[in-house]
């Protein structure tokens, strides 16, 4: 395998979804289950740093040629629950939205055109073959999406500055059951207070997602590499959540100002992260 450096990019944020061992069938449960007990379980570090050494070699490889067979493990009061990988199929949607990210032409420097060709076909064809399939972990770069704020509350929020060899981690846990409920709450209240638009279109989409899987499944959603972005003063005053809520009930009880207010402090924090984007 190609070295890659241990600078490893980081600037993405992670909404992923544990499900009990009980959601799978056999011989995947099997393997989960022998998998939880390995002492040398790779970590979300290793993750992205596989991903990038596919991108190392010329041409690259925006798609790895074999599924991962690693997962993320917790325990959810005594149960082992297991959010796979599936780096495949999350390296072919990926690809997917790449021309909505880049130019056309860092696209074509980056992954030429016949690589993007090669991989889309392949797709087309592993699609038709696995057309339930469907990720346990959506990525996103340089923000996180409003949308899934609605999923969480501010006091499953956890932030830990880090230490020396650790860095930052700020995220959010949630029963299944919990992001299913805020997701339905609050999509009845935009529905009846804005027109349509991206934020209801987005909830709809993570709604319908969530459905996909065991009821007893837990939510998380992680910074993961935008903590690196953030200052600790900022990551320390960031109460996403509660802003979102905030501005979801106040739309309720029909107070469009209270409203403008959360979403004037949304739109600005999330405006600076993605300004740093292009910035030198």
């Amino acid at each position: 395998m190609p070295k890659v450096s241990s600078v490893i990019v980081p600037y993405a944020c992670y909404l992923r979804v544990y499900e009990p061992l009980a959601a799978f069938q056999e011989p995947e449960r099997h393997h989960w289950e022998r998998y939880a007990r390995r002492p040398d379980r790779p970590s979300y570090q290793d993750e992205l740093r596989r991903s990038l050494a596919d991108l190392v070699p010329t041409p690259p490889v925006p798609v790895p040629v074999h599924e991962s067979s690693d997962a993320f493990v917790t325990e959810i009061d005594g149960a082992l629950c297991v959010c796979p990988w599936r780096t495949r199929l999350r390296g072919w949607q990926a690809l997917e939205g790449l021309a909505h990210e880049l130019p056309a032409p860092v696209l074509d420097a980056v992954l030429p055109p016949v690589v993007r060709r090669q991989a889309a076909q392949d797709y087309e064809r592993w699609l038709a073959r696995n057309p339930d399939a469907r990720p346990w972990i959506r990525t996103a770069t340089w923000q996180v999406p409003l949308n899934w704020f609605v999923l969480v509350s501010d006091e499953e929020r956890r932030y830990d500055t880090g230490s020396a060899g650790v860095p930052p981690m700020l995220r959010y846990r949630t029963p299944m059951v919990q992001a299913r409920r805020r997701t339905a709450r609050a999509l009845r209240t935009l529905k009846e207070a804005i027109d349509e638009g991206p934020l209801i279109e987005g909830l709809v989409d993570v709604g319908r997602w969530l459905e996909e899987f065991h009821p007893r499944s837990l939510v998380e959603l992680d910074y993961g590499g935008l903590v690196h972005v953030l200052s600790a003063a900022e990551l320390d005053e960031d109460h996403s959540a509660a802003d979102v809520a905030e501005g979801i009930e106040a739309l309720r009880l029909g107070d469009a100002d209270a409203a403008g207010e959360a979403y004037g402090r949304l739109a600005g924090r999330w405006r600076a992260v993605r300004d740093r984007r292009s910035a030198n």
